[in-house]
């Protein structure tokens, strides 16, 4: 079996089993990562990755309530949502791998050339997002807010960030989750180590930054009338490659897809809610009453991931 060796050194704080930020040390055999090493973790590359979408996390843990956005939150500028009071539904996305072998991404600002360089020559894996001062991926996942009887779909400002183990997966996911290895996410000249082991769930909670979709018309679409709607989460989602632009990988049909997967029929989850009229700030759903962060201050340090 294949296997890279890879150390870990963090210094972390962590937000809700969500993300924890320090410094690395990894294998000097990965690309974009160098130093002396003792042995954290193995990276297993024997095999193909496979990602499906959580439909427990989904189902359980979103909401709708009235919350106010500040002017200088990243989500009103790099989301283009109005400052201000708005409706939302909140929820929580887990990408779970059930295949045999990890999601290896390491160092973010490897895929940056010259190194970790916004400005640079990127290799389309990620962009670098300003407000944030760290790097996102393209066509990680897509959120889609569909109307079953017209058809009609919203869209959410969601792009994907950090890639880690976050949760292990349930024992009806397959195989029981090995010890933690990715839980660095690195920044713009700060080092990471992103991926998903297999056994593992890289998740997106409820409370962080652009995990909603604004329902009152405040992003510049339609106002979402209360009634009953279709949440649909697809990852690792198919795109057309055009010309000039990266397609990592392609699926049978032809399709590009940034990561490499075993069965890319089975990435999309969906669950079926209603949207009330008046939720109120306390809001109604399976959420409610769910811990998350109280202020401010955690609330933008959670929203990094």
């Amino acid at each position: 079996m294949r296997r890279i060796v890879a150390a870990l050194f963090v210094l972390s704080l962590s937000c809700g089993g969500g993300r924890t930020e320090g410094t690395l040390s990894a294998a000097a055999s990965i690309p974009g990562n160098g130093g002396g090493n003792s042995g954290h973790g193995e990276v297993d590359l024997d095999g193909t990755p496979d990602l499906v979408v959580r439909s427990d996390m989904l189902g359980g843990q979103w909401m709708v309530r009235d919350e106010t956005f500040d002017a200088d939150a990243c989500s009103v500028v790099e989301g283009g949502v109005q400052p201000g009071d708005h409706r939302v539904i909140r929820f929580t996305v887990g990408v779970a791998n059930i295949g045999d072998a990890d999601v290896f991404i390491g160092d973010p600002n490897a895929h940056f050339t010259p190194y970790g360089d916004p400005n640079g020559e990127s290799d389309g894996l990620f962009e670098f997002a300003s407000c944030h001062h760290h790097f996102h991926f393209k066509n990680y996942t897509t959120y889609q807010l569909i109307d079953p009887a017209t058809g009609k779909t919203w869209r959410a400002a969601k792009r994907g960030f950090c890639m880690l183990d976050t949760d292990p997966n349930p024992a009806w996911l397959g195989e029981p989750a090995r010890a933690k290895i990715f839980d660095n996410c690195g920044a713009w000249g700060v080092p990471g180590y992103q991926g998903i082991s297999h056994g593992w769930t890289d998740t997106y909670r409820f409370f962080l930054g652009g995990q909603y979709f604004v329902l009152d018309g405040g992003d510049g679409q339609e106002v979402v009338p209360p009634g009953r709607y279709t949440l649909r989460i697809t990852a690792n989602p198919p795109f057309k490659g055009g010309k000039g632009a990266a397609c990592p990988f392609k699926d049978p049909n032809g399709f590009c897809h940034t990561l490499r997967e075993s069965n890319y029929d089975n990435n999309v989850a969906e669950v079926t809610l209603d949207i009330p009229a008046h939720p109120g700030r306390s809001g109604v759903g399976p959420a409610v009453g769910q811990p998350e962060p109280t202020s401010k201050e955690e609330k933008e340090r959670c929203g990094e991931k």
